[in-house]
């Protein structure tokens, strides 16, 4: 495990963590490390110490969770029109395994196996989270680009 993935909020607050797609409101939207379902995000809080939602100010929720949804909105505009099969988004706060305030944000696609369509990605097997073949890499360097240009793009028009 890198250093930057280690401490990935500080990382990205420092401008040293590669995963980082674009600086919103609340926090850092990130490439995921695995692309099996291409696409995949997650917003990292940018406030050191925040474990869970309910850790930071009602007013800074209510901007983590409009940030939350605005990556899910480029998500589902670059992976709709990247692929035919792009089906839906799915939206996980976890923390179990990673004890900061984080989202995951998952396109779904038709073409997926469908005994894992009805429940969570996390239900895929391990090789799928671990294998070199799914990792994010310089082959996905066209979607991590089209992903911060619709950030930009629809967080502009949000923002204002």
């Amino acid at each position: 495990m890198t250093a930057w993935q280690v401490d990935p909020v500080g990382a990205a607050l420092r401008g040293e963590n590669p995963a980082v797609l674009f600086r919103m409101r609340s926090g850092f939207a990130v490439f995921g490390e695995t692309q099996f379902l291409p696409g995949y995000c997650v917003l990292l809080t940018d406030t050191p110490g925040a474990d869970q939602l309910t850790d930071l100010p009602r007013p800074r929720r209510a901007e983590y969770l409009t940030d939350v949804g605005l990556l899910g909105e480029a998500v589902a505009l670059v992976c709709g029109r990247r692929d035919a099969g792009f089906r839906r988004l799915n939206y996980e706060t976890l923390g179990n395994s990673l004890p900061m305030l984080h989202t995951h944000v998952f396109p779904r696609y038709d073409w997926e196996p469908p005994e894992l369509v009805p429940g969570p990605v996390w239900l895929y097997p391990v090789d799928r989270w671990k294998h070199p073949v799914y990792a994010a890499g310089p082959e996905h360097d066209g979607l991590r680009a089209e992903l911060t240009a619709a950030l930009r793009e629809i967080t502009a028009a949000a923002y204002g």
